[in-house]
């Protein structure tokens, strides 16, 4: 018997030891029969009143009758504008790959390498000089797609209300954003490749979700002001219906802010967002002109449950390890593709910087591939939060006629397989279908009872 089996065996001893020691000891007590009262067993009394009639209701037929309000041009108009994005993303990540390809066999990329390094002979100062030369010319070769995706495709659906300038200020206070975001976060994940080449990986995805939580953290006092103005809902009974419902659910939150998102289009939207004291309420000016106030006390039920129901830490954990697989592949990747055509791209190593079109490419054929486990990721956080709202503000037809506001740019009734694949919120069908099997089970509810009357 070796030492482990030993110790195992010492182990059962013991605990036999003090569980006979236990059972000894109760067995030595005074063994004299407790008293024992007589318990007497009465029935309930009735109630002298007749039980209120259950009201009838059906969710399947409440659910397909909301569901035929949008119907005709307007149902094939947002279905056309959802089906269109799954072909988006597909071409996304080809241009992604293509201008990568081109970066790398024209030689710009090396190019980009030698300027960093003529300018400076520091290894980290070198990389955000060329991430930012990167960011540039990977923006001005992407331009054109830009311009039809989010420009001239969202005014042919009719969803924006920026003429071309406008469109256009938005759009580069968004590219100085992302510049210095990148340059920052691709200066540390260089950094730690530099420092531990070979699990790089690892160390790099706690760089990515760190930056993450700060980026979270910092959104919504300095980055969302930049492109809409926030300022304090006014006071009304609606306001003090959303606090009392934050103050209930444990949000730290002590005002609600209304911004002007109706200068870029008429989508309806509001978020709980913030950390470590930055939680901040908001709701978008759309949502209070366009909605009544069961929709926005539904809306922001839902909101206010990803921040109860923990989701920004949660989501950054399923993040966590989708980049966790991503660098792997990413490492794997570049090291197969180096070794073949390094040469010819003048990419030394991994460390190199101007190997950054290779790490992007493979990136994006990943995240291509992995669609529908980010998707589900996200959709399964949206669909609890759903079910939070509907339990916190209790508003079922204000979520599903909210819901039917949506459909101006998401298709409501998917096949199960498009809504696995390419939905990252549930699909109409199923948020209506929650909300009406909701008010099935609380249909004799005081306030469901006394709320609007669902179609049948």
């Amino acid at each position: 018997m070796n030492l482990k089996h030993q110790a195992v065996a010492a182990g059962l001893l013991i605990l036999l030891f003090l569980f006979g020691g236990i059972a000894g000891a109760f067995a030595q007590t005074d063994l004299k029969a407790a008293p024992v009262s007589p318990v007497t067993v009465k029935s309930l009394p009735t109630s002298t009143h007749a039980a209120a009639p259950a009201i009838k209701f059906d969710p399947v037929k409440a659910t397909n009758a909301y569901l035929a309000r949008i119907s005709g041009a307007a149902r094939q108009r947002s279905d056309s504008y959802f089906e269109g994005g799954y072909v988006l993303i597909l071409v996304d990540a080809l241009y992604s790959i293509a201008v990568s390809a081109l970066l790398l066999w024209s030689g710009i990329s090396a190019k980009m390498r030698n300027i960093a390094q003529s300018i400076t002979r520091s290894r980290f100062l070198q990389v955000p000089i060329y991430v930012g030369m990167f960011v540039v010319i990977t923006t001005a070769l992407t331009f054109p797609l830009t311009i039809y995706e989010e420009f001239l495709r969202e005014h042919a659906y009719g969803l924006s209300n920026q003429n071309f300038a406008q469109w256009f200020g938005d759009f580069a206070k968004g590219f100085a954003v992302q510049l210095i975001i990148f340059a920052i976060a691709l200066t540390l994940i260089y950094a730690v490749i530099r420092a531990t080449p070979r699990f790089w990986w690892a160390w790099g995805t706690v760089v990515a979700i760190a930056l993450a939580a700060v980026l979270v953290t910092v959104e919504p006092v300095f980055i969302a002001p930049l492109f809409n103005h926030y300022q304090p809902l006014p006071e009304s009974t609606i306001k003090e219906n959303i606090l009392a419902l934050a103050k209930a659910n444990g949000i730290p939150a002590d005002n609600v802010y209304e911004f002007d998102a109706s200068r870029q289009s008429k989508r309806i939207s509001a978020n709980v967002s913030g950390l470590f004291g930055t939680t901040r309420i908001s709701l978008n000016d759309n949502l209070m002109n366009r909605c009544n106030p069961r929709e926005i006390e539904a809306v922001l039920g839902h909101e206010m449950g990803h921040y109860v129901l923990n989701h920004v830490a949660i989501g950054m954990t399923w993040l966590g390890l989708v980049i966790l697989v991503a660098f792997l592949f990413v490492s794997w990747g570049f090291h197969a593709l180096t070794a073949i055509f390094g040469g010819n791209w003048d990419v030394r190593s991994i460390e190199d910087p101007a190997g950054l079109p290779v790490l992007t490419a493979l990136l994006a054929f990943f995240l291509l591939l992995a669609t529908p486990v980010t998707n589900t990721i996200t959709r399964t956080l949206e669909a609890q939060a759903d079910i939070f709202g509907l339990n916190a503000a209790r508003q079922p037809d204000g979520f599903a006629t909210a819901t039917l506001k949506l459909s101006e740019y998401r298709k409501l009734d998917p096949s199960p397989l498009e809504e696995f694949i390419f939905y990252d919120h549930p699909s109409g069908r199923t948020r209506i279908w929650t909300a009406m099997r909701w008010k099935a089970w609380h249909i004799n509810d005081p306030d469901i009872k006394a709320g609007p009357v669902s179609p049948q």
